[in-house]
Order: C-alpha cells, then sequence, then structure tokens
C-alpha cells in the first residue's frame, strides 16, 4: 500500500508539472543568413568591441598634442585626426587607407584621436547608437570632427 501511495503521489506531481512552450522565441532563419542585424545586437556589438579594444588601446596623447601645438608643421610626415563622441553612446572608430588601418575607441563625451600619415585618403567609419558613420576624407593637416546621434 505504501508503494501504491507512493507512486501515485510521484505521478501526480509529474503530471502537475508542464511546460509551456508558447513563449520560447522561434527562429525562422539561421542568424548569419540574413544580411540585416537588429538594432540591441549592433548596439551591443559595438559595446563588446569598445569594452575590448579599451583595455589594450593605447592613445598617442602627446604626439597629437604636438601636433596640435606645432600647427602642423610641414617637415612632419604625420599628422592628427581627433573625433569628438557627442552621442551618449560609446563607439569604436575606424580609420583606414592603404597601408593604414586602426580601430580607436571613443567614449560617450570624449575625445579620440590618432596621428596619420599625411596626404592620403581615409576611411572613417564607425557604430554610434544604432547609427553609421561613414566618411572618407583626403588629410593634409590636423584634422577634427564631432560626432553626435
Amino acid at each position: 500500500m505504501k508503494k501504491l501511495f507512493a507512486f501515485f503521489g510521484i505521478s501526480l506531481t509529474l503530471m502537475s508539472c508542464s511546460v509551456n512552450y508558447s513563449n520560447y522565441p522561434i527562429r525562422t532563419s539561421h542568424p548569419s543568413s540574413s544580411g540585416n542585424s537588429s538594432g540591441g545586437n549592433t548596439v551591443m556589438s559595438t559595446e563588446r568591441e569598445y569594452a575590448e579594444l579599451i583595455k589594450t588601446y593605447k592613445p598617442e596623447t602627446a604626439d597629437v598634442l604636438t601636433d596640435l601645438l606645432n600647427d602642423d608643421s610641414p617637415t612632419n610626415p604625420r599628422t592628427s585626426i581627433s573625433v569628438e563622441n557627442k552621442s551618449p553612446c560609446n563607439m569604436v572608430l575606424t580609420v583606414s587607407s592603404t597601408g593604414f588601418f586602426k580601430k580607436i575607441p571613443i567614449g560617450s563625451g570624449k575625445v579620440g584621436y590618432t596621428m596619420v600619415p599625411k596626404n592620403r585618403n581615409y576611411r572613417l567609419s564607425g557604430m554610434l547608437c544604432n547609427s553609421s558613420y561613414d566618411s572618407t576624407k583626403f588629410i593634409t593637416t590636423s584634422y577634427a570632427i564631432k560626432i553626435s546621434n
């Protein structure tokens, strides 16, 4: 009788447990099959990239200040690019040209900067609060921009 009562109690407990699958997301396609990503994923990936990059990034503060204070000396083969992030979001700015590639983490309300070779076309790109920034500039002297969303 005790065995029957124990079996009945366990059976009743198991039958009362149910799983509701109606709240689980249904994936209609593989994430990599779609070229578009949702806005949240873009912001999260930018934040992850910013967090990883900020750990090892070494700013060129002395070189940039020397460049700016010396009024962009014509004998210097390099010049500075500075970007002020006036948005509430962190960003990673990519500066690229032939033979040059650099990612610069720029926190919300902060200024990011780097030294680049003069007289070249540079592509400046990044994601900022779910908006993409992409610009091509021919850099001959120090260059400063302000970005906001």
